[in-house]
């Protein structure tokens, strides 16, 4: 995965509550089975109309807004447990998502496709949501290490919570095997001294 240090980006605001998976990637488009091709189809329902045609006046349609950050309502990946979610939002181009509220299946999903989910206050998040729909090129700094997301030439800033083996992860651009791997040497030493205690 690519690593995650410090992200500085535009965001897209969906100002949307309980926004579910089938949303988020309908499930006639789960069919296949890598993750190649998904991002052409994230929230593809709200995108266009069932003639196919581009619907204007959906968000991710409004070229205002563009960015690798997506700023949504409370409850955002409500619904089924469908990894696909995620493969979506990261094959579109998103690296982080912020809410006040996120399911915890696809907080986890999410996590293990290098999209890192931020929970905010709503207090927050309204704040985040005012900002950008007045100032469309506004730019959020994500900043992993220290755990704060803020809002650049502003004194307007958080913190966030992760978990710290996913916040290695993401840092390093690990997934589960890449950690085990990384502890090789580790591991190696630790069978090789509990050999030499049974000899």
């Amino acid at each position: 995965m690519e690593k995650f240090t410090i992200l500085t980006s535009t965001a897209v605001p969906l100002d949307i509550e309980n926004v579910d998976t089938d949303q988020i990637i309908p499930a006639r488009f789960l069919k296949a089975t890598d993750r190649s091709g998904f991002g052409n189809n994230v929230f593809r329902d709200w995108r266009y109309h069932k003639d196919n045609s581009v619907n204007d006046s959906f968000v991710l349609n409004d070229p205002k807004f563009s960015g690798r950050i997506l700023v949504a309502g409370t409850n955002f990946g409500c619904g089924s447990s469908r990894e696909h979610a995620a493969w979506a939002l990261a094959g579109y181009g998103f690296k982080v998502v912020i809410s006040s509220f996120f399911a915890d299946i696809f907080k986890g999903n999410a996590l293990n496709n290098g999209i890192l989910p931020i929970q905010v206050s709503q207090s927050f998040l309204d704040t985040l949501f005012a900002t950008i729909k007045s100032n469309p090129k506004v730019e959020l700094i994500v900043d992993l290490d220290s755990q704060n997301l803020s809002i650049k030439h502003s004194d307007i800033k958080t913190e966030f919570e992760i978990d710290p083996y996913k916040k290695t992860c993401l840092i390093n651009g690990y997934d589960d095997i890449d950690y085990l791997l990384s502890k090789k040497p580790q591991i190696m030493a630790f069978e090789e001294k509990t050999l030499n205690s049974i000899k």
